[in-house]
């Protein structure tokens, strides 16, 4: 089964921002923690598109739905 992002990479980058022992599937949990982020984002960007009656996503849109998620995923 193909990978759907370069494991050894994401694992590398993360050991080198951290310094204390962490779990073997880390990186599987952080991966997929940040596809559910831009999943609520594009879905958070997309009500407010709608929300103006427009049909192409926009920066401005991304920016209003940003603050809306990162407060949904602040911890």
């Amino acid at each position: 089964m193909p990978s759907l992002y370069p494991r050894a990479t994401l694992k590398r980058i993360i050991k080198s921002h951290q310094s204390k022992a962490l779990s073997k599937n880390v990186d599987v949990l952080i991966y997929l923690n940040c596809m559910i982020f831009l999943q609520k984002l594009a879905q958070e960007a997309n009500s407010e598109a709608e929300a103006g009656r427009e049909n192409v996503i926009e920066k401005r849109h991304v920016k209003a739905a940003l603050e809306k998620v990162l407060q949904d995923f602040q911890g």
